[in-house]
C-alpha cells in the first residue's frame, strides 16, 4: 500500500479502504512514523470508532502503544460528575501522552473539542515512590490532600487512602488496583497490590505513580483562585451559589468538571499535549460532528442560563470552536481518510463476497468452501475470543476443513497454510490484496454486527427457571431433593477411582460426585453429569428439613400423596386457564413509526430483559386475550419504562391507563415521568393524591367518566366507588406488594376484561407462586443497566464515626446521603445531633406526618440538591428516584424486614456511581438470630438483581402454600417446592394433551451417557466449588446444543483452554441433548464396545436400523432394544464422533403419535 509522505504544509486526502483495513492502513502508518519517532493522533467521527480502532490496531501492529483519551461520557452543563473510573482513565491517558510513553493517540472529535488542565498541573500533582525509598509519612498526607485524594477509613475505590499504623493503603488515579505501601520506620519495606472487596494482598510491585485526584487542584490557592476567578468571569451574587459556598469549605460539588477554567489561568486543549511534530489523521467525517457539538453546547447553554445558585460560563470558555479546532490541525501533518469520491478507490483491499453460514443446509459452510476454492487468496478466520474459537473449530471441522490455530497475524502470514483460524477483535473482514489473505471474522459467517452478537452473548436474557434451579447458592448442610430418593444433605463434593485406568503419571482417574446424606447417616453418592436429578429443597428453614430414609417406601409414599393432590390442582388450574382463554379482551392495534418515536425518546440502551419484558407486554396486548403479567425487576432495572411503553400503545388504541401506586411521593414521581416522556403527544395525564386540591381532584374524576382524561395516576383512592372510567384498557400497578387483600379483590373485579401489568421488585410469595405455576405470566428483568455498580453494605455498630465518615465520603463527590431514622417522635433530636456531627452538611427533614404541601417542598429541593442529607422516614420506601443520591444510612437496621431492606437500599445507586448502604445496629453481637440472618441475607445479595433471589428465600423462610385449595402447604413441605412444581407443570401439560398424567413416573428421566472417562472439571482449573456446582448444574439442566456450546465459551473464557476431562463432561453433555429426541436411554462406549440403548417405543424408523445393521459389519443388534458397535476406538473423542454418526444416520425422530382424548 503507498502511504505519502506527509509534512505540514500539505494535506492528504486518502480513500477509506472497506471493512476494518482502515485499521490496517493506520497500522502501517503508525509503525512508518514510529521508526523515525513521530507520535500519530487518530481523531475518530465518534467514540465507537474510536474504541474499534483501539481494538484492532493491536492485530495489525501489536507492538505500537496505542491509548485511548476517553470520553467524560456526561452532556454540556450536566448537573453531575463523570465516573471516577473514567476520570482515572484520563488521567492516565495523558500522562502518557506527556511521558512519551504512547505511538499512537485515539481522540474521539466530541471530546477534542473539551478545553483541558495544562500540563504543567499534571507534572506539579504527580509523584512517585519506590521500595527502599525514604518517605515523611505527615509529609505524604499532605501531598495526598493537596492532590485531591480522600482519607477513609477502608479503601474502595480510585482517590481514596488510609493509614493505619506503618500500612499506607492508596488507590491511586489510572490505577486498575489500590496499593499497601509497608513503612519500616521511615523507610518503604515493601508495596503490594490487594483487592478492594476482600482486602487481601495480591502480589508485590516496585513502584507505585500517583496521579492527581482530580483534572484539577483542590489545594488552598487553586481555591482562592477560583473564587476570585468567579467573581471576574460570572455575574450575580456569588454567595447566592452553592458552588461558590462549597469550594470555600474544599467540597468539590457535582458538576464541578464544567467550571474548569476557573481553576488555572490558563486552560490547555488536547493539541498541546501531543507536541508540535505529532501527525493528525482526520478517520471519518469530521466537520458535521462538530458543527453539532457546538449547536448542542449553545442550546444546553440557553438552558443553563438564569439559575443563581448555578450560573454557567459561556461554551468559549470551556470548548473550542470549530474554527479554533482545524486552526490547531493546521500547524500539524495531517491526513484525511474518509469515504470520498474525488480520490482514487483503493487498490491494496477490497471487500468479502457473501459468506454467511446456513444452519439448516447439508454443507453449511458452502459458501466458505467455494471461495476458498475458487480464490487465489490464503484464508484467516477470526474468532472474538478463545472461547468462541474453540467452538468454531469444532463448527468447521464438523463441515469438513480443518484448520490451523495460530497465534497471531505475522505466525499465519509467514506460514504457508491455506486455511488458519485465530483469535481478534477485528470487526469486519476484507480481502488484503496485498498480502494474499482474506481476512474473514464472525460478522461475515454469521451475518449480526459484532456489537450485536457480543451482547447478545453478555445478555442471555435471563431464564426464570435457572434462577430457581441454579445450585450455586448451596453451602454444606442444606437440604436438597433427588427425584427418585427424597430429601438429603448436601456434604460436599467428592472425587473417587471409578476403575476407569490410570493416567499418564500413572495416578488413578478420579470421578466427581456429589456427597448426599440420608436419615440414619447413609450415603448416596450423584455423578456430577446427573445433576438434573437433584434441586434445592426449599419450604421450611434448612434446619428443620425432614430427611428421608434410603431405601424405605417413604419417599414413594410422600410423592404419591402429592401427586394425586396434583392431579386436582391440575385440572382447577386448567379449568382457570380456559375460563380466561374465553373471556374476550381487547386487542390493541398501534402504528409501529409512532410506536418507535416513543421508543427512542427512552435516554438509555434498553437491556436484554428489559427488552424481552417489552416484547412480552407488546404481545399480550395484540392478542384478544386479556393480560395478566407480573413483571418482576430489581429495584431501578427499567420497569417503569415496560408500564409506558404498555400506557402509549393502550392511550394511542384510544382506551384509558389508570396507573396506580402505594404511596402520594411514588404517584407524583410517575406523574413527572409520564408529563416529560409524553410531551410530544396529545395525551391529557391526570394525577389523584393527597397532593392534588379537591378542586383538581374532582376536574380528574369528570374527566376520567367523559373520556377526556387518558392516563390518571394515583393511590388507592383511584379503587373507591365513586370514580368511574368511561373505557378502561389497561391497569398498571406498581410495587404490588404494598397493597393489602381488599384493595386487590376490587382490582381483581376490573381484571376480568381489563389488560393488568403489575410491577413489583421483591414478590410476595404467594405472588411468586401463582406466577410460578403459571397461573399468570412472569417476566423478571435481571440484568442490570450497563455500568450500574452493585451496592457496597455494611453491617456497623452505630457510632459518630461511621456515620461521619460514611457521609463525607458521598459529599466528597458532590453526592446526597439518605439517613433514615424510623421514630418520628424522636426524629428532631436525630437533627440535633447530625447537625453536631456534621456542621458542613446541608440536612433537610421528611416524614409521613408533615403537611402534604410541606412535604413536597423538602422532597423537590432535595432532588434539587438544596440539601444534602434527608433524616427521613420510611416515607421514601418506594420508588423515589434521585440519581446524585448514593448513600443510604438506616438507624435500627435490625428492625426491618428483608423485603423492607432490599427495597430501602435500592434507593440509591440509581446512576453509574458506587453506592454505599450502612445499616446500623445498636450492637452487632447482641442481634437476635432471626435479625441477623437477614443482615447476613442482605448483605450476601450484594449483586445486582437479587431482587427475585430474596423473594425466593422468604419462600423459604415463610412457606409459600398452595395457589389453589385450602390445605395449604402439608404436601409442598414434604416433596419440596421445586419438585412440587415441575410436578404441576407435568400434569397440566398432560391434561391440556388430553392424556391422564403419569405422575409416578421420575419427573426428568434423560439419557444416560457414559464415555468410560473422566468427566469433570479439575480443582487446578476451577478451583472454586460454588462455581463448579454451578457450571455442573447448567450443563445438567441445557436443552440444546446451543446452550452447551454458550456454557463451553463461558468456561474457555474463564479459565483457559479445557482439559481433557472438561472436554469429556461437554462431549458428554452434548451426546445427552443429541440423544434425547431419539428415545435413547443409555449410551455406555467403552473403549472396545459401544452400547446404544432405547427407550420402548423410541421414535426412530426400524427400518433404518435394519439398513445400518446391514450395511455396517461392526454393527449388531442385542436384544430388541439395543445397537452394539465392536470397535476399537481408545480416544474419547472419536467415541463420542461415532455415537454421533450411529445417531444422525438414523434421520430425524418421528412425531410422537397422538392419544386418545381422554373423556
Amino acid at each position: 500500500m503507498q502511504l505519502p509522505a506527509l509534512h505540514s504544509s500539505k494535506k492528504f486526502t486518502l480513500a477509506k479502504p472497506p471493512g476494518s483495513a482502515d485499521a490496517a492502513l493506520l497500522a502501517e502508518l503508525i509503525t512508518r512514523e514510529k521508526a523515525q519517532g513521530r507520535r500519530v493522533a487518530i481523531i475518530t467521527a465518534d467514540a465507537f470508532d474510536a474504541q474499534r480502532l483501539l481494538d484492532e490496531l493491536v492485530f495489525f501492529a501489536p507492538d505500537a502503544r496505542c491509548v485511548l483519551f476517553p470520553d467524560w461520557e456526561t452532556l454540556p452543563y450536566d448537573t453531575f460528575s463523570p465516573h471516577q473510573d473514567l476520570i482515572s482513565e484520563r488521567l492516565a491517558s495523558l500522562w502518557r501522552i506527556s511521558q512519551g510513553e504512547a505511538d499512537a493517540v485515539l481522540v474521539p472529535a466530541a471530546t477534542a473539542m473539551y478545553r483541558l488542565a495544562p500540563p504543567a498541573f499534571l507534572a506539579a500533582y504527580t509523584f512517585a515512590f519506590k521500595v527502599k525509598q525514604n518517605l515523611d509519612e505527615a509529609r505524604l498526607k499532605a501531598q495526598l490532600s493537596l492532590a485531591g485524594y480522600s482519607h477513609v477509613s477502608q479503601v474502595v475505590s480510585p482517590g481514596e487512602y488510609t493509614v493505619r499504623g506503618g500500612l499506607i493503603d492508596l488507590f491511586p488515579m489510572g490505577s486498575l488496583v489500590p496499593y499497601r505501601v509497608d513503612l519500616f520506620d521511615e523507610e518503604i519495606d515493601s508495596i503490594r497490590t490487594f483487592d478492594p472487596d476482600t482486602q487481601r494482598s495480591l502480589y508485590p510491585v516496585p513502584e507505585v505513580r500517583l496521579l492527581p485526584g482530580r483534572e484539577f487542584p483542590m489545594d488552598d490557592t487553586a481555591r482562592a483562585l477560583f473564587r476570585s476567578r468567579w467573581r471576574e468571569l460570572l455575574d450575580g451574587d456569588p454567595t447566592r451559589s452553592r458552588i461558590y459556598k462549597d469550594m470555600g469549605n474544599g467540597v468539590a460539588t457535582a458538576g464541578i468538571e464544567y467550571y474548569l477554567p476557573l481553576f488555572f489561568e490558563d486552560t490547555a486543549t488536547v493539541f498541546d499535549y501531543l507536541g508540535e511534530a505529532a501527525l493528525v489523521v482526520l478517520h471519518g467525517e469530521l466537520e458535521p460532528v462538530l458543527q453539532r457539538f457546538g449547536q448542542d453546547a449553545q442550546e444546553r447553554f440557553r438552558l443553563a442560563q438564569g439559575d443563581p445558585e448555578r450560573p454557567v460560563l459561556p461554551p468559549a470558555h470551556l470548548f473550542l470552536s470549530t474554527e479554533q479546532f482545524f486552526a490547531a490541525i493546521q500547524n500539524h501533518a495531517s491526513l484525511s481518510v474518509r469515504a470520498t469520491t474525488s480520490v482514487e478507490p483503493v487498490a491494496w483491499a477490497a471487500a468479502l463476497p457473501d459468506l454467511t453460514v446456513d444452519r439448516a443446509a447439508n454443507h453449511p459452510l458452502a459458501k466458505l468452501s467455494m471461495r476458498q476454492q475458487s480464490s487465489q487468496q490464503r484464508m484467516l478466520v477470526l474468532a472474538e475470543s478463545d472461547g468462541r474459537r474453540e467452538s468454531l473449530l469444532d463448527f468447521i471441522r464438523a463441515g469438513g476443513i480443518s484448520p490451523v490455530v495460530f497465534d497471531d497475524l505475522a505466525e499465519f502470514a509467514s506460514s504457508a497454510e491455506p486455511f488458519g483460524l485465530a483469535t481478534s477483535s477485528l470487526h469486519t473482514g476484507f480481502a488484503w490484496l496485498e498480502k494474499g489473505i482474506d481476512l474473514v471474522t464472525e460478522t461475515e459467517l454469521f451475518a449480526a454486527s459484532p456489537t450485536v452478537r457480543r451482547r447478545r452473548k453478555q445478555e442471555q436474557v435471563s431464564d426464570v427457571e435457572s434462577l430457581i434451579k441454579d445450585l450455586s447458592e448451596l453451602n454444606v448442610g442444606d437440604p436438597v431433593v433427588h427425584s427418585a430418593h427424597g430429601i438429603g444433605r448436601y456434604r460436599g463434593l467428592v472425587n473417587m477411582d471409578m476403575g476407569q485406568g490410570l493416567d499418564d503419571q500413572g495416578q488413578p482417574l478420579l470421578q466427581e460426585f456429589l456427597h448426599l446424606e440420608y436419615a440414619d447417616e447413609a450415603t448416596l453418592y450423584v455423578p456430577v453429569s446427573q445433576l438434573h436429578l437433584i434441586s434445592r429443597y426449599s419450604g421450611v428453614s434448612p434446619d428443620q428439613a425432614p430427611l428421608h430414609r434410603l431405601g424405605s417406601g417413604q419417599w414413594d409414599k410422600a410423592r404419591r400423596r402429592a401427586a394425586e393432590q396434583l392431579r386436582d390442582a391440575a385440572a382447577e388450574l386448567l379449568n382457570i386457564y380456559a375460563r380466561r382463554a374465553a373471556r374476550q379482551g381487547h386487542a390493541f392495534r398501534y402504528t409501529p413509526q409512532d410506536y418507535e418515536t416513543f421508543a427512542t425518546d427512552f435516554g438509555f440502551e434498553e437491556t436484554a430483559d428489559q427488552r424481552a419484558a417489552i416484547h412480552a407486554v407488546i404481545q399480550d396486548m395484540i392478542s384478544p386475550l386479556p393480560m395478566d403479567r407480573l413483571v418482576c425487576g430489581d429495584v431501578g432495572f427499567g420497569k417503569t419504562e415496560v408500564a409506558l411503553r404498555a400506557a402509549f400503545i393502550a392511550v394511542m388504541g384510544g382506551k384509558q391507563v389508570v396507573i396506580l401506586a402505594p404511596t402520594t411521593l411514588l404517584a407524583e414521581q410517575h406523574f413527572q415521568t409520564l408529563t416529560d416522556r409524553f410531551a410530544k403527544w396529545p395525551v391529557r395525564i391526570a394525577e389523584m393524591s393527597r397532593f392534588r386540591t379537591p378542586k383538581e381532584v374532582k376536574a380528574a374524576m369528570a374527566g376520567l367518566e367523559e373520556g377526556s382524561v387518558d392516563i390518571v395516576v394515583g393511590t388507592h383512592k383511584l379503587l373507591s366507588e365513586s370514580v368511574k372510567y368511561k373505557d378502561l384498557g389497561l391497569l398498571v400497578i406498581d410495587e404490588e406488594h404494598r397493597f393489602g387483600v381488599r384493595h386487590k379483590e376490587t382490582l381483581k373485579a376490573l381484571r376480568a376484561e381489563v389488560d393488568v401489568l403489575t410491577l413489583t421488585a421483591t414478590p410476595i410469595p404467594r405472588t411468586l407462586g401463582m406466577a410460578l405455576e403459571g397461573l399468570r405470566d412472569l417476566s423478571v428483568i435481571a440484568t442490570a443497566p450497563q455500568r450500574r455498580l452493585a451496592i457496597k453494605t455494611f453491617v456497623r455498630s452505630e457510632d459518630n464515626g461511621v456515620i461521619r465518615e460514611a457521609v463525607l465520603r458521598e459529599l466528597k463527590r458532590g453526592g446526597q446521603c439518605y439517613f433514615l431514622h424510623n421514630e418520628v417522635e424522636t426524629i428532631q433530636n436525630r437533627l440535633e445531633r447530625l447537625k453536631e456531627l456534621l456542621p458542613e452538611a446541608r440536612i433537610a427533614v421528611a416524614h409521613g406526618q408533615m403537611p402534604e404541601r410541606e412535604l413536597e417542598r423538602v422532597m423537590r429541593d432535595f432532588v434539587a440538591q438544596r440539601f444534602n442529607i434527608l433524616l427521613c422516614s420510611t416515607i421514601i420506601e418506594t420508588g423515589i428516584d434521585v440519581p446524585t443520591a448514593n448513600t443510604i444510612l438506616m438507624s435500627r437496621a435490625d428492625k426491618f424486614g428483608l423485603a423492607q431492606l432490599h427495597q430501602l437500599r435500592g434507593r440509591v445507586g440509581r446512576s453509574h456511581h458506587q453506592a454505599y448502604a450502612y445499616l446500623l445496629v445498636p450492637d452487632v453481637q447482641s442481634l437476635t438470630k432471626q435479625a441477623n440472618q437477614r443482615l447476613e441475607a442482605i448483605q450476601q445479595m450484594e449483586e445486582l438483581g437479587s431482587g427475585f433471589y430474596l423473594a425466593m428465600h422468604d419462600l423459604e423462610i415463610r412457606g409459600a402454600g398452595e395457589v389453589l385449595g385450602d390445605n395449604q402447604s402439608g404436601n409442598m413441605l414434604e416433596v419440596g417446592f421445586q419438585l412440587y412444581n415441575e410436578m404441576l407443570s407435568e400434569a397440566v401439560r398432560a391434561l391440556k394433551n388430553g392424556e391422564e398424567p403419569d405422575l409416578l413416573s421420575p419427573v426428568n428421566v434423560t439419557t444416560e451417557i457414559n464415555l468410560h472417562a473422566p468427566a469433570l472439571l479439575p480443582n487446578d482449573y476451577c478451583g472454586d466449588v460454588h462455581l463448579r456446582l454451578s457450571f455442573y448444574k447448567k450443563l445438567a439442566t441445557a436443552k440444546t446444543q446451543d446452550q452447551v456450546d454458550a456454557l463451553l465459551e463461558e468456561l474457555v473464557d474463564r479459565f483457559g483452554k479445557l482439559p481433557s476431562q472438561a472436554q469429556t463432561l461437554i462431549d458428554t453433555h452434548r451426546l445427552r441433548v443429541l440423544a434425547r429426541p431419539f428415545g435413547v436411554a443409555k449410551v455406555d462406549a467403552a473403549p472396545s464396545v459401544i452400547l446404544i440403548t432405547f427407550k420402548p417405543h423410541a421414535p426412530i424408523d426400524g427400518m433404518r436400523i435394519i439398513q445400518l445393521v446391514q450395511k455396517n459389519k461392526h454393527i449388531k443388534l442385542a436384544g430388541n432394544d439395543k445397537l452394539r458397535i465392536e470397535r476399537a476406538l481408545p480416544e474419547v473423542k472419536d467415541r463420542a464422533q461415532m455415537v454421533r454418526d450411529i445417531l444422525r444416520s438414523l434421520g430425524d425422530p418421528l412425531a410422537p403419535v397422538q392419544k386418545e382424548k381422554v373423556a
